[in-house]
């Protein structure tokens, strides 16, 4: 059975620095590679980090995969795409990416919304978030073909089965099923319910995303699904 950890948030303590983390700004283990969003041209906005672990992701043990989305208040469409260019995966060390990327320290990166003092609209502040894990097993992937026969008590079991935000296991799609491409063996990195977090990210409505990376380590795809 696919290994996972469960993820919850919380808030980092004094001089906390972790490899895996939420918001901020990504601490990295190589050259600063910041992805550029396709059509504005702009850095994306870093979402998190998160540390590849022998025991979900075997043989990647050393390596740290950054996750971006290209998120502006100007509208650009495609964040939700593997290949759009308006969202990325970048790996070090060793990875490959077809984003265009710049050597930035520090960019853009997630934020909330919270009231402020002699403000009538919400202001926005950056934010960042460490942390705790549960550990546990997801139910094998079962191809949405396969499970067409399924009676709506086992189809709605094994879908439940797989909510929730977490880094490994199985994917739980909102939409269908939808890996990145057929050309490689994708490990789920992430899923993230854009209703249970305390952030502020555009998923569409009520959505969830997913990252992969490959059985190597070394490429990472991000998509996102929605309602």
């Amino acid at each position: 059975m696919p290994k996972k950890r469960a993820i919850a948030f919380r808030g980092l303590a004094d001089n906390e620095s972790p490899l895996t983390k939420f918001g901020g700004q990504p601490k990295w283990v190589a050259e600063p590679q910041w992805p550029i969003g396709k059509e504005l041209g702009k850095p994306m906005r870093f979402l998190c980090q998160i540390e590849l672990v022998d025991d979900l992701f075997p043989g990647s043990t050393g390596r740290v995969a950054y996750i971006f989305m290209t998120d502006d208040e100007e509208y650009v469409d495609g964040t939700w795409e593997p290949f759009g260019g308006e969202n990325a995966v970048i790996i070090q060390p060793g990875g490959t990416t077809d984003v265009p990327c710049e050597a930035l320290p520090t960019g853009p990166t997630l934020q909330n919304y919270v009231q402020v003092a002699g403000h009538d609209r919400l202001q926005s502040q950056d934010v960042e978030f460490g942390l705790s894990f549960t550990d546990g097993d997801d139910a094998e992937f079962i191809p949405e073909f396969d499970r067409t026969d399924d009676s709506e008590e086992e189809s709605e079991k094994y879908r439940s089965s797989l909510e929730g935000n977490k880094i490994g296991g199985t994917p739980g799609f909102l939409q269908g099923d939808e890996f990145p491409d057929e050309t490689h063996d994708w490990l789920l990195l992430l899923q993230l319910d854009s209703c249970d977090q305390p952030f502020s990210v555009n998923f569409g409505d009520a959505g969830i995303a997913y990252a992969f990376v490959t059985a190597d380590g070394t490429e990472g795809r991000f998509l996102w699904q929605c309602c």
